[in-house]
């Protein structure tokens, strides 16, 4: 029988909070408010910045008796079977249950950014390729088996997903995000939270916010972002995923911006996400976060200080272990120099959580029920699906591509073979497998080569590796040119060895100077394009490449965003035609590799002009992709596109469209509907996206698409720095791209300026058939 109210399941939330609260001493209510990484490294290469340096010492036994706020990940730290990682969580948590006065547990999280970072668990493709799929209903169902998997485990909250927008990109976690349009970022990271909180686990908002806009493209480096780049960019993501999709947490970025470091700006962790948008759950810090206003920042002198300081901006917990809300925080409490009702408000929000997990339940219990699969037989086929929407075909000038049954091919290159190829930095083979070389990798993953000779078992397939990745020995030229020179056509497998913090060519802490291919990579292509048989450059990375210098030299080319286990047959079937190609890019491809850090939401000075000598129109633009069969669009009764209307600043207008499958296979059409503001009281981007759908239509089939448009689609921040919809002329064009239009409708929106807030339409709604 239930005897204390914190412990009813029948009192609401906040009446079984307040009256823990009420109980509980000074340390245990710090307790809550941090996490403690078991078995984090303190010496050799660490899976955090700075991690060896940050890294404090704790008695455990000692310190669970005060309770504990969160576990830092327990399976992502070093191999550990699934089965016995479970068991193990359910140990430490019963401990911690049993050592502290009131028997709450730990909330125990993971990273989850492109699946499950534990050994032997599915390694999805990364968010760029998400991107590139333009499917938040695939998304969407992979996050709800990532989410599912986390549960089985034990594990409550999830570091996921990243909604930052590529800036520059140069940035080593360019392949942690979406892409660079913040419309596609949200849609896509919104359907991502709708999935992972589905299956009850609380899904983290990362970075907040302004990370991926760091000077030079350097990681960790200021933000020195305008205001309404940061309002109408940066932020709109975050607003979507916790709007629509219910995010519980967010996790304060790194940065600083315009001086002021995120972990310590209480006008974007508490007046903007809590006042304005109304956000009820936690604020984690990004490790060691609140340190580094101390250590890195400098606008703190002590830990006390950084408590101080992150406490009153709104961060809640500090992760991933104790260092500043520990013993620190107490004593400056005691000492009268920080108030005890910043403890109060943080140790609420994380009780209210735990309480909504079950956590403060009499009959919690932390037993994994029934036997634990992470790389399960549904879990390969959402990745193999994700992976084949993802890859992208950037040109197929002759129609090389598909590659015939019989062909002698030769296949190139150091990604070919190497099963890391398809992973970012963020899964587990790479994150923390490379540690590790002793263990097993835990899960299948078929290269590009294995998986073309297994797709066409009657073709001739030689290989040689040519080159490293990013290592400057060309002695393997000789032997690349010459099984070249052989075959019928070569498939050069270029691109990037995810790593961190340097140890890559893409992944955290590894950003470059330009966007030339790795290592001697571009010379072997020029070596192999020098043979006179037909190229086919495929491309496994992790950001875009320039390919200016090889424009019209390759047979095709072939874009996969690191696509996860099973992207080699992913890969190999768009090679051979069993996949029809229908990933568009999420970022746009340059065509030189040198001064250009570029994303297609520029305004007309950062576009092509006769006063500078660089010229920045991308070779491929964003949302670009081709198909193997064709598509013909048909505007809804005469043509109703192209004239012009009028509707008021709260008004709307739907936009329908006929689309035909015109070949002689099934195929996929992204229609993409992209706004242009010919004048405003402010600069706007040419063209930036507000609406799209993917259409998958057999031969001959046609379909009606509707985009119901409203005119809060338009609205950006004003000189005064209010959200408004301007009176005046749009154009919705639909295209394939962002720079290839096919049809236009000129609206003039009619009546006063309108002051918009968190109110308004947020996405283009679409009907199908209407």
């Amino acid at each position: 029988m239930t005897t204390t109210p914190w412990r009813d399941p029948a009192l609401p939330a906040a009446a079984r909070v307040d009256d823990l609260l009420a109980r509980m001493t000074l340390e245990e209510k710090t307790a809550q408010l941090y996490g403690v990484w078991v078995g984090a490294a303190t010496d050799g290469d660490g899976v955090a910045p700075l991690q060896r340096e940050m890294t404090s010492e704790y008695d455990w036994d000692e310190l669970i008796t005060r309770g504990l706020g969160q576990l830092t990940r327990s399976f992502g730290t070093a191999p550990v079977d699934p089965e016995l990682g479970a068991q193990a969580l359910a140990r430490a948590q019963r401990r911690i249950a049993a050592a502290g006065r009131f028997g709450i547990p730990a909330v125990a999280h993971e990273e989850c950014l492109a699946g499950f970072t534990a050994w032997g668990a599915t390694a999805y493709p990364v968010p760029l390729a998400w991107g590139a799929s333009f499917d938040p209903e695939l998304v969407e169902e992979m996050a709800r088996h990532i989410g599912a998997d986390l549960r089985a485990a034990g594990v409550h909250q999830g570091l996921a997903p990243v909604l930052d927008v590529v800036r520059d990109p140069r940035w080593g976690r360019v392949e942690e995000t979406i892409g660079e349009d913040p419309y596609l970022v949200g849609t896509i990271g919104t359907a991502y939270v709708r999935g992972l909180e589905s299956a009850g686990v609380v899904a983290t908002l990362k970075h907040f916010a302004g990370y991926a806009s760091s000077v030079g493209a350097r990681n960790l480096a200021p933000v020195r972002a305008g205001v309404r780049e940061f309002a109408d960019v940066t932020l709109p993501p975050f607003e979507m995923a916790l709007r629509e999709g219910g995010a519980r947490s967010v996790m304060a970025a790194y940065n600083e911006t315009d001086g002021v470091p995120a972990s310590a700006d209480p006008r974007l962790l508490t007046e903007l996400l809590r006042d304005d948008w109304q956000f009820t759950g936690t604020v984690v810090a990004d490790y060691f976060g609140i340190g580094f206003l101390e250590t890195l920042h400098r606008v703190a002198g002590s830990p006390a200080q950084a408590a101080h300081v992150a406490l009153e901006a709104g961060i809640d917990v500090e992760l991933p272990t104790l260092k500043c809300y520990g013993k620190p925080l107490v004593e400056a409490v005691r000492a009268g120099e920080i108030p005890e009702s910043l403890v109060d408000r943080a140790a609420r929000r994380v009780l209210l959580q735990k309480a909504e997990l079950g956590l403060l339940d009499e009959d919690w219990s932390p037993e994994p029920t029934g036997r634990i699969d992470l790389d399960s037989t549904a879990n390969r086929a959402l990745a193999r699906q994700l992976a084949e929407e993802s890859v992208v075909l950037l040109d197929n000038p002759d129609g090389l591509l598909p590659l015939t049954s019989d062909a002698r091919i030769a296949v190139v290159g150091p990604r070919a073979a190497d099963a890391l190829a398809m992973l970012g930095c963020y899964s587990f083979p790479s994150h923390v497998g490379t540690h590790h070389p002793e263990v097993p990798m835990g899960i299948e993953i078929p290269t590009v080569l294995e998986s073309l000779r297994a797709e066409l078992p009657d073709a001739k397939v030689t290989f040689a590796e040519g080159c490293d990745v990013s290592g400057p020995d060309t002695s393997g030229f000789e032997e690349a040119v010459a099984r070249a020179a052989e075959a019928d056509v070569c498939v050069a497998v270029l691109g990037d060895r995810a790593g961190l913090f340097g140890r890559g060519t893409s992944g955290e802490g590894c950003d470059v100077a330009d966007l030339q291919l790795p290592g001697v990579q571009a010379d072997l292509l020029d070596a192999l394009v020098s043979t006179g048989v037909p190229v086919v450059l495929v491309l496994l990375t992790g950001r875009p490449y320039a390919l200016g210098r090889w424009h019209g030299r390759l047979g095709a080319v072939v874009q996969a965003f690191f696509p996860g286990e099973e992207g080699g047959p992913a890969v190999a079937g768009v090679l051979s035609g069993r996949v029809n190609p229908s990933g568009r890019l999420p970022v746009s491809v340059p065509h030189m590799p040198g001064g250009q850090p570029w994303t297609y939401l520029q305004p007309p000075l950062g576009l092509a002009d006769e006063v500078s000598s660089l010229d920045p129109t991308p070779l491929y633009p964003f949302g670009h992709g081709r198909s193997y069969t064709t598509f013909e669009w048909e505007p809804a009764g005469s043509r109703e596109l192209e004239r012009e209307l009028e509707i008021d600043t709260d008004g709307s207008y739907d936009l329908p469209l006929t689309v035909r499958n015109t070949g002689d296979r099934t195929g996929t059409e992204i229609v993409q509907l992209y706004l242009h503001d010919p004048v405003a009281s402010v600069t706007r981007p040419d063209v930036r996206l507000i609406g799209y759908q993917r259409l998958e239509l057999g031969p001959g089939e046609a379909t009606r698409v509707t985009f119901h448009f409203h005119a809060d689609l338009s609205a950006f921040t004003d000189r005064s720095g209010r959200r408004v919809v301007e009176p005046g002329v749009l154009e919705l064009r639909l295209g394939v791209s962002s720079a290839e239009v096919r049809h236009t409708t000129r609206l003039t929106l009619t009546g006063p300026v309108r002051v918009v807030g968190a109110e308004r339409r947020l996405r283009c709604e679409v009907g199908l058939g209407e």
